[in-house]
């Protein structure tokens, strides 16, 4: 039979692991590592829905995308890449204050060859790394959100999404056709 003393020191034994595990959990760098993991995978699954939730209303990225134009940037650009995956190596995450900066190589897989090409062409082959800001919001440890996409590397032409011209009066529909421009170029 369990007394209410051992009852009390049970419960406070447990109480005590849990908020040492949530502090553990709720470190800035931990958090934002799994944000950006967490951002990646609803990318691959093309959660467009899941990524804004990751966006910050005030994103701004060198190429000049905000909130909404990256969204469709990213839509647009995996609507026909058939299993995306994103991989990351060396990913480092520097926290000062409430502002973390993750970095790291990305590298993107397809199931379609004609697009892996034009992925190691345009992203995989990158010698710099990507690098992710993010920003704490509030006093709640887990409300980080993008605020900034970076990679001197990684160009992004000014009229960036095209269609091939096929030669036919109606065009004939691929991944390739539907790629950004700088992918396929």
């Amino acid at each position: 039979m369990i007394s209410f003393r051992r009852g009390f020191y049970g419960g406070l034994l447990i109480a005590l692991c849990a908020g040492l595990y949530l502090i553990w959990l709720w470190q800035p760098e931990r958090q934002v590592r799994r944000h950006t993991e967490n951002f990646f995978r609803t990318i691959e699954h093309k959660s467009w829905d899941g990524a804004a939730h990751f966006v910050a209303a005030d994103y701004q990225d060198q190429w000049g995308n905000d909130h909404v134009r990256v969204l469709e940037r990213l839509r647009e650009s995996l609507r026909y890449v058939r299993g995306p995956r994103v991989i990351m190596s060396n990913p480092t995450v520097q926290v000062k204050g409430p502002v973390a900066v993750w970095s790291g190589k990305i590298t993107l897989y397809s199931a379609d060859e004609d697009v892996m090409e034009a992925l190691d062409q345009r992203v995989n082959s990158l010698p710099s790394p990507f690098e992710l800001e993010w920003h704490h919001l509030s006093g709640k440890p887990w409300d980080w959100k993008l605020v900034r996409v970076s990679n001197p590397a990684f160009e992004i032409p000014a009229d960036v999404y095209c269609r091939r011209d096929t030669g036919s009066s109606r065009p004939k529909s691929t991944a390739m056709n539907h790629l950004p421009c700088a992918w396929r170029n």
